[in-house]
């Protein structure tokens, strides 16, 4: 019999009333149980958090930093381990949960590394008019407060620790809500966490059903929340709390576009193989996955059949197999989501090229073409293993179809023309643009997020360091020299 993990309330495991059976999506077993909180338990959490707020933000420095840099050591140290947890939790292959670790360990180093740099100040003279005469402004930042970390269940610790690390890193305390569905990681890494010597209360991590989250999103002691997760949660939790700060992180239908002059059989075949590979990777459950193909006409034919093969030459299996590239999708419900989208398309028009088939939780790679722009699968986020195909006249009607998207994350455009490089950026609606690649590369120190409904903020070690902090100037007066 599985054992009850416990959760963590200001540092310390504790465990509820209640208990949660964490499931394999590849073959439905129990891979984990955990304690669930009682609102008592959240109440304590959350009045540890308030209750240690100045006294963290007051830390020093290398106190922070050395906490920090004992969650990078260790990760690396127990990288193997972590990875078969969020395989077996997630159904994430392994060739993708190691890449996961390894993100991990470069997140919490950028914070270890930012700590150290972080609220040096900035001096600003004000004699530059006659009434500032004597005046000196220093400003410096200091956290807003204890944060409400909620992580989704796609990236179940580098998600994490995109919480956690900045809000460590500035010393404000935290409360991570990890999904339902993949707990089990954010719980080991509460486990790390417990071995620094930050104060009690610096941070939690509760293990709470969905249902229950407006309890923790509505109090006011938590004046900031980072949400990721879809664009309906997330803002109706920014509608609920107006008074909040609210960073959010959401969905995406990333479009990858290949110009005209990406044109020899060597670009096209690049192109297809990283199309191929991130429509698919996590089962497509990124918010940066391709969804979206955006062909030049000039190239398009000659690209279609390429991207079809690299589709299928996708290894499709069990998440722990070493070979496997395309792992399950979280559920079956997930599953059968997509299967309906895919089916509401072909029944409008739409040509399957491959794929459109669906084993319990498991969905295998989809090539769509001639796709209605009304249905699901071009509108919204598919959040699964489909890439569609779509030829475009030009650069300029190539990026008014990306534009053409209530989401605004990230887009590819491969392209060697550097004044379409710079086109790109300006002119395309979204957070980030890669050029000569797919949309679903991330560094974790860049600055990472959309516009439109893909949300508000940025994530990005240094900028959730900014957005969970305000500035506060002080100054100086009567100052005879300066």
């Amino acid at each position: 019999m599985t054992s009850t993990q416990a959760f963590w309330l200001a540092g310390r495991q504790e465990t509820g009333e209640d208990t949660l059976d964490v499931t394999s999506p590849w073959d439905g077993r129990t891979v984990g149980t955990v304690s669930i909180p009682t609102d008592a338990q959240i109440e304590e959490a959350v009045a540890a958090a308030h209750a240690v707020k100045d006294e963290l933000a007051a830390t020093p420095a290398h106190v922070r930093a050395a906490a920090l840099d004992h969650v990078t050591r260790q990760i690396a140290a127990r990288a193997e381990e972590i990875a078969r947890l969020i395989s077996a939790e997630n159904g994430k292959p392994m060739k993708w949960a190691r890449g996961e670790v390894g993100r991990a360990v470069s997140t919490f180093r950028f914070a270890t590394e930012e700590t150290r740099r972080w609220g040096g100040g900035e001096g600003q003279r004000l004699d530059t008019d006659p009434g500032g005469t004597g005046r000196l402004a220093f400003s410096r930042r200091f956290p807003y407060g204890p944060v409400l970390g909620i992580a989704p269940f796609n990236f179940p610790l580098n998600l994490c620790a995109h919480k956690v690390a900045p809000a460590l890193a500035v010393g404000a305390p935290i409360i991570l809500k990890p999904a339902p569905a993949t707990p089990l990681t954010a719980l080991l890494l509460g486990e790390l966490l417990s071995e620094t010597d930050l104060p009690a209360g610096s941070w939690s991590v509760l293990t709470v059903p969905n249902d229950r989250m407006p309890d923790l999103t509505e109090d006011d002691r938590l004046p900031i929340i980072s949400f990721t997760g879809s664009d309906r949660v997330g803002y109706a939790i920014q509608e609920a709390v107006p008074g909040k700060r609210v960073t959010l992180e959401l969905g995406g239908n990333g479009a990858a576009v290949v110009l005209g002059d990406y044109a020899s059989e060597a670009d096209l075949d690049h192109a297809a193989q990283r199309i191929g590979a991130f429509a698919n990777y996590q089962a497509g459950q990124s918010c940066i996955s391709v969804q979206r193909v955006i062909a030049d006409a000039s190239v398009y034919e000659r690209l279609v059949p390429k991207v079809v093969a690299a589709v299928e030459a996708q290894v499709n299996g069990d998440p722990s197999d070493d070979a496997t590239d395309v792992g399950p999708m979280v559920s079956e419900d997930a599953a059968k989501r997509l299967e309906s989208w895919v089916d509401e398309a072909v029944g409008a028009g739409a040509r399957l090229l491959t794929g459109g088939k669906r084993d319990g939780a498991s969905y295998a790679p989809t090539v769509l073409t001639d796709v209605p722009t009304d249905v699901k699968i071009s509108c919204e986020e598919a959040f699964g293993p489909v890439v569609t195909l779509q030829r475009a006249d030009g650069e300029e009607a190539a990026f008014a179809a990306v534009n053409d998207s209530k989401y605004g994350l990230q887009a590819g455009v491969f392209t060697h023309d550097v004044q379409s490089a710079f086109r790109a950026q300006r002119k395309l609606e979204v957070g980030g643009v890669i050029v000569g690649d797919v949309p679903s590369y991330r560094a974790d120190q860049m600055p990472y997020g959309g516009v439109k409904r893909s949300g508000v903020g940025r994530e990005g070690v240094r900028y959730a360091m900014q957005d969970y902090t305000y500035e506060k100037v002080m100054v100086f007066t009567g100052l005879d020299a300066l």
